[in-house]
């Protein structure tokens, strides 16, 4: 019996390991948003606007009209094509803006997004998710132009993240592991390429 357990968790071990070597050999090479400005020509990025496409699992940054790189991202739990409540785990689709930068979150670095906007709101009321009071309120919090409340009947405190501690782990799988609470995780490494070109409401579109 222990004999065999022995074997199962050494198998398992050797899995796990082989794993995040076929990961760690898929990553080598990965450019890095200098050099993809020093190849493109690039001093520096100009009306800088970030796409996320969830079929795709990919964060692109553009300078402009133009691509500039692409980060791999992976998503909420919940794999819904839409986000209605606070415990759902599904990541939103829609025109977002950042509205706050954390530079000491849980998840390393997160760039808040203000989520639920004033377009999340419409719909949820038209869908009578929500009552007309929560969409006046959410409308009202929107356009202010500052971070929605962390409590709202759809959620809220979404953002681009990290990985947190995890990093290692993460980045290296090879497969799509989308864990998150709704938001959208790059590595370490990437959020702190991306924070380098960001700022206060740089406008970000997710799409399915």
């Amino acid at each position: 019996m222990i004999k065999n357990i022995l074997y199962i968790s050494a198998s398992i071990a050797v899995f796990f390991f082989g794993m995040l070597s076929y990961g760690l050999l898929l990553n080598q090479g990965n450019e890095t948003l200098d050099e993809a400005m020093r190849r493109k020509g690039m001093e520096k990025l100009e009306n800088v606007k970030l796409v996320v496409s969830r079929s795709n699992y990919k964060l692109t940054v553009y300078s402009g009209d133009k691509k500039v790189i692409a980060y791999r991202a992976v998503f909420g739990r919940n794999r819904s094509k839409r986000k209605i409540s606070a415990d759902d785990f599904a990541t939103p689709s829609g025109n977002y803006r950042i509205c706050n930068i954390d530079t000491s979150a849980r998840f390393y670095r997160t760039l808040q997004l203000n989520y639920p906007n004033r377009d999340d709101a419409a719909d949820a009321l038209r869908d009578n998710i929500i009552s007309k009071t929560d969409y006046l309120k959410l409308f009202s919090a929107d356009s202010l132009g500052e971070c929605i409340p962390k409590h709202t009947p759809l959620g809220a405190n979404i953002g681009i993240q990290g990985s947190g501690k995890f990093d290692f782990v993460f980045r290296n799988l090879p497969f799509v592991f989308n864990w998150t609470n709704g938001s959208i995780a790059v590595s370490n490494k990437n959020i702190d390429e991306i924070i380098s070109v960001v700022k206060i409401g740089t406008p970000v579109e997710i799409i399915l």
